[in-house]
């Protein structure tokens, strides 16, 4: 049997008790969900359908990363409380029922990549834990 060398997010169906073969598109991007279905008969056999597959997908994905782009870079959410992008306070509870607070800096250094970093208001005082969480996101955002 012919295996397809990328099957991201793509999936054969084959429910022969239902006359179903062919390949699933499926992903998700920030809560939206995509999806399309590729019927072997319709496009000439399996390999063909696994190829138009791909390709939708490879568009999708291609419009998906051109969208996030340019989404929530650098707008401030009206969640934000500490008036910086990126930086929020964090509060922690111990298993012996103690709270921890940290100010924490968060930012992307490449797409799917996350980085996060906290300074302890009880280690540094509230407002240089604060100052500490803006400028290491200042730093990350940077580099």
């Amino acid at each position: 049997m012919w295996s397809p060398p990328d099957t991201y997010a793509i999936a054969r169906i084959d429910l022969p008790g239902a006359s179903t073969h062919g390949w699933q598109v499926r992903m998700q991007r920030r809560g939206k969900k995509y999806g399309k279905y590729f019927a072997d008969r319709q496009w000439g056999g399996p390999k063909q359908a696994y190829l138009k597959a791909r390709s939708w997908r490879d568009a999708l994905m291609e419009r998906l990363e051109d969208e996030a782009a340019g989404a929530r870079i650098c707008e401030k959410s009206a969640r934000n409380s500490s008036g910086v992008v990126g930086v929020s306070k964090v509060a922690v509870a111990a298993s012996n029922g103690s709270m921890y607070y940290f100010w924490q800096a968060t930012w992307c250094p490449e797409p799917g990549q996350r980085r996060c970093v906290k300074f302890s208001v009880r280690r540094h005082g509230d407002r240089q834990a604060f100052r500490l969480a803006v400028e290491a996101r200042r730093q990350g955002v940077e580099s």
